[in-house]
């Protein structure tokens, strides 16, 4: 059986992914690390334990992770998300506690203790991760693979022009987690848009299935609906992170993916965060990064459909 951590910021849409991992019986997730990110620490924390007492399926440990990120100060999505994550519904009274000790110490363990079985799905910023190779870069290259939900993959921006929100939070550590030596896996968010999204049809027919935890994913996005209401008119919510579970629990969704060199900017403000996918295509004046190593392989294209089947059928049975 495939062993996954899961370190996430916990806001809605984590929350979704978190929910889909926990309901399948195929994975057994085996801790969930909270980071700062759509919110502070302490909050993805209750966000995290009450999904995982709501979804009442697998009930992994969870472990308090990195309060900020590691050179710069805190950017949060609260405006997207609401204040709490979550919605702002009055959601989140979790009766679960977190685990005593810090989630890079837990990351550590568990990969030191399951070499080459641990898959870490981060879906929040990669502070937590970071800090893992950076203490230990040994033992993180026993990590079997790392799905990143960030980037703008080979779309635009959701926080700038060009940086998307998980890697702009902490791009150095973005840099640190890409460059480490262990096999990645992006999706980005130029594939979680449009059909992957959420539509008023499909979120009503969760609110119908009676199912808490359908219920659940659609009333902690009550933020996220009346934001897509405000910026585009319509009545749905794009769930990048719930998208990156989908690949990760259903090879069969993708549709095309290919190995590339990325590069994290750090350096200038205005392309802080930006990740600069080169997928070796034919360009006027030949790339100086042919001989730079392919660091990660790029989800380009998934089955929508399929996807949203998938994870209706989930949420719901």
């Amino acid at each position: 059986m495939r062993k996954l951590i899961i370190d996430t910021d916990t806001g809605s849409d984590d929350a979704v992914a978190l929910i889909m991992a926990l309901k399948s019986s195929n994975i057994k997730v085996e801790a969930i690390t909270t980071v700062c990110g759509n919110v502070p620490v302490e909050l993805a924390t209750n966000n995290a334990l009450m999904t995982v007492e709501i979804t009442n399926a697998q009930k992994p440990p969870v472990y308090v992770g990195s309060a900020k990120p590691l050179m710069r100060n805190l950017v949060t999505a609260v405006g997207v998300h609401g204040e709490d994550g979550m919605g702002d519904c009055d959601l989140i009274h979790p009766r679960l506690s977190p685990e005593t000790g810090h989630a890079v110490d837990a990351i550590l363990e568990l990969v030191n203790n399951n070499p080459n079985e641990i898959e870490i799905v981060t879906i929040g910023p990669a502070t937590n991760i970071a800090l893992a190779i950076l203490k230990e870069p040994e033992t993180m290259k026993k990590v079997k693979h790392i799905y990143t939900m960030g980037t703008a993959g080979f779309g635009r921006g959701n926080t700038t022009p060009v940086a998307e929100f998980n890697v702009y939070v902490d791009a150095e550590a973005y840099k640190v987690m890409i460059n480490a030596g262990i096999k990645v896996s992006i999706i980005g968010f130029d594939v979680c848009l449009g059909e992957a999204a959420l539509y008023k049809e499909d979120l009503d027919y969760l609110l119908q299935s009676k199912k808490e935890e359908a219920i659940f994913s659609v009333n902690c996005n009550k933020s996220l609906i009346e934001y897509n209401l405000k910026r585009i008119n319509q009545h749905m919510v794009d769930l990048p992170d719930a998208v990156a579970m989908g690949v990760v629990l259903w090879n069969e969704i993708m549709i095309e993916s290919i190995l590339c060199y990325c590069h994290v900017c750090v350096n200038e403000e205005e392309t802080y965060g930006q990740v600069i996918i080169d997928d070796n295509q034919h360009l006027a004046i030949p790339s100086k990064n042919k001989d730079k190593l392919l660091n990660a392989t790029v989800c380009k294209k998934i089955n929508n459909q399929l996807f949203k089947e998938k994870l209706l059928n989930l949420l719901t049975k």
